[in-house]
C-alpha cells in the first residue's frame, strides 16, 4: 500500500458527535457576552464623564490634545478649548478624559 492510501484509511475514523462541537462554543459565547457588558459599561462611564466637563476644566482630546475648556455648547455637543495660543472646536465624543478640574468661582 502507498502513503495515500494509508492517509485514506486513517482519516476514516470516527467522527466526534454532534454536541462535542457545542460544547466548544459555549465559552466563546460566554467572552462576546462579558465583552458586551464591559464594553457597556464603559460606555455609560465615559458618558457620565462628559456630562460633567466645565469651562476651565484641562481635557486629553482622543488626537492627544491637552488643553483649557474654555466653553461647552450641549445642543451641538461641542467643547471649545485653548492650546497655547490657539483656539480649538471639537465633539464632546472626542474627549478622552479630563486630567485636571478647573476651580470655578462661584457667584454667590
Amino acid at each position: 500500500m502507498d502513503l495515500n492510501t494509508w492517509h485514506l484509511i486513517l482519516a476514516q475514523g470516527q467522527q466526534p458527535q454532534g454536541w462535542t462541537s457545542m460544547v466548544m462554543f459555549i465559552p466563546i459565547i460566554a467572552m462576546v457576552v462579558f465583552m458586551m457588558f464591559s464594553q457597556k459599561k464603559k460606555a455609560k462611564q465615559h458618558a457620565a464623564l462628559l456630562a460633567t466637563i466645565k469651562s476651565g476644566d484641562k481635557i486629553l482630546t482622543t488626537s492627544g490634545i491637552i488643553g483649557t475648556v474654555v466653553s461647552v455648547k450641549e445642543k451641538e455637543k461641542i467643547v471649545t478649548i485653548r492650546s497655547a495660543d490657539a483656539k480649538l472646536e471639537f465633539t464632546l465624543s472626542s474627549v478622552a478624559d479630563i486630567t485636571e478640574r478647573g476651580t470655578q468661582k462661584s457667584d454667590s
